[in-house]
């Protein structure tokens, strides 16, 4: 199999269609630059073409630092055409991590804008397996050649048939809970992902997508739907125009938008602000975090003919489960406010979740643990189809999140839960996150949801210090714009009021503030309470 056969059988099903529209800004609208499904698989077999010409091939791997554009997908096609393995790391990761993650991969191409190649003769070292340069902007340099030289090659190309099992790509994770990891993605995986997402959502090719997390368009361009660049940068969610995001809404008449909750949370606000709805919009698809309940609130409100969706998993198993901001809302929103965690939804079709004792150590065989029953909060494990098997060049790595079942494997996602006698997975924090206390577990998301309905919380964080076991418990809060003109003793009171009256809270005895929590790089949501316990310490706030 190759994955790029499947956008080939799509393009040629809707060869004169629309696949790709760009916005350009002229004044206060927008005009927009199009490609047709066709002419996409055509420029993919150009690109395919001329990378194979200067030396591009089957199993190498090529790292990839292109914004989105019309471009950006027909190039993946293309490696993937090739069975050249793209690279894709976020940048936003730190330039330590980013040059240790690229040395790690060892990649032999690059295809990159200007500013990535003048970056990599900066930082030789990490770039020195680096043959075959593309830059897509620009004349020929030495041996770096023009991305625009390539789209005068031959149109027609036949895929390599690669190993269901085969390396298709290798996707980083952001790092936000430890070094950043190598996640190996199959054809295999790929294609089922494709048809699960489809599934999940009933999508068919009349949806129009927005997709602010770019990559989630190579999936909707498989399924025939139409993909519209938003004009925001993608690796800063939390920074998007929410104005800009609206007008390309309405422009295209979107229907299926996906990205980091921070966005919605911007776009949310705008909209309440200025009285607005998005009546063609029917799924708007939130991850990367936990979704507070006045989210699901909100757009309850803003989208009359749709409803949000927040699917369950990471980098290395996605999607592992997925409910509906309407379901949240009549079903588990009570129980999350009461501090039970956030309701995942059920596992998909072809996914199993377990949930095991909870362990910092290697699980080698899933006989060397043990099940816990309905309720009972330990370690989220999962198996299936999409799970991935492996990290690059990462055994030790692998050897901690892979668990041995017969011939087949779990994975540990990471993150405490339970799972209620409705099969429902319930989320109840990262794993590190956890605080262990003489008198017992707690857990972050849980906590903090007894902490985040008072009227000056806009978020909180629990944190530990010390051992675990003996660790002593906190609270951290960043505060609205309500909270801010409280006088500060009288907010600390009155949370610690609330941690004491409440059996889940009653060991957090001390309150601290931050005006700006940290958060992960890629969505821009999740809170680093890790760095947060160790700001408090030296800050002493």
């Amino acid at each position: 199999m190759n994955i790029a056969d499947h956008f080939t059988q799509i393009a040629r099903i809707h060869q004169q269609k629309v696949a790709i529209k760009y916005p350009r800004r002229a004044g206060n609208k927008y005009n927009y630059d199009t490609i047709t499904f066709g002419k996409l698989e055509s420029l993919a077999n150009k690109y395919a073409n001329g990378l194979s010409k200067i030396g591009f091939r089957r199993g190498s791997k090529t790292l990839l630092f292109v914004r989105p554009s019309l471009r950006f997908p027909a190039l993946v096609f293309a490696l993937f055409k090739l069975g050249v393995v793209p690279v894709l790391i976020d940048p936003g990761m730190g330039r330590k991590n980013l040059l240790a993650a690229i040395e790690e991969v060892a990649p032999e191409g690059l295809i990159a804008e200007p500013e990535v190649h003048f970056l990599s003769l900066l930082f030789g070292k990490s770039f020195k397996s680096v043959k075959f340069r593309i830059m897509t902007k620009g004349p020929k340099i030495g041996n770096c050649f023009p991305l625009a030289q390539l789209e005068n090659c031959d149109e027609n190309f036949v895929s390599e048939q690669l190993e269901p099992d085969e390396m298709a790509a290798i996707l980083f994770t952001s790092g936000g809970t430890g070094r950043p990891k190598g996640v190996v993605y199959t054809h295999k995986i790929y294609t089922e992902q494709t048809r699960l997402l489809q599934e999940l959502f009933n999508l068919s090719d009349n949806e129009i997508d927005l997709p602010c997390f770019p990559l989630f368009s190579l999936f909707t361009l498989c399924m025939g739907m139409t993909s519209c660049v938003a004009d925001m940068d993608p690796s800063r969610p939390a920074k998007a125009d929410p104005g800009n995001l609206l007008k390309n809404i309405t422009d295209n008449k979107v229907t299926f938008m996906a990205g980091s909750p921070a966005i919605w949370e911007r776009l949310g606000d705008y909209c309440e602000e200025n009285r607005l709805t998005l009546p063609t919009v029917k799924y708007l698809v939130m991850f990367g975090a936990p979704v507070r309940n006045e989210l699901h609130k909100k757009f309850s409100r803003i989208l009359p003919n749709g409803t949000t969706y927040t699917p369950y998993g990471a980098t290395e198993c996605l999607p592992v489960s997925n409910i509906s901001g309407k379901m949240v809302l009549e079903q588990t929103a009570v129980l999350t406010e009461q501090g039970q965690g956030t309701c995942v939804g059920v596992p998909v079709p072809g996914v199993d979740v377990s949930i095991i004792d909870t362990s910092d150590d290697i699980i080698e065989n899933i006989k060397n643990t043990h099940l816990l029953g309905s309720y009972q909060i330990g370690e989220i494990i999962v198996k299936g189809d999409i799970v991935t098997a492996n990290y690059y060049q990462s055994p030790m790595g692998t050897a901690f999140a892979k668990i041995a079942d017969d011939k087949s494997f779990w994975h540990r996602i990471g993150d405490l839960g339970y799972i209620d006698d409705q099969k429902r997975v319930w989320f109840c924090g990262r794993k590190t996150h956890r605080v262990e206390t003489p008198l017992g577990l707690l857990c972050s998301v849980n906590c903090e949801a007894i902490f985040n309905i008072h009227p000056g919380v806009r978020r909180s964080a629990l944190v530990g210090f010390g051992e675990r076991g003996k660790q002593s418990a906190a609270i951290v809060i960043e505060r609205n714009e309500l909270g801010k003109k409280y006088v500060r003793k009288i907010l600390e009171k009155e949370l610690l009021d609330m941690a004491k009256n409440n059996s889940l809270t009653a060991q957090i005895k001390s309150v601290h503030f931050c005006d700006h929590f940290p958060v992960d790089v890629r969505h821009n949501i999740k809170i680093d309470r890790l760095k947060l316990a160790d700001y408090v310490l030296r800050r002493k706030i």
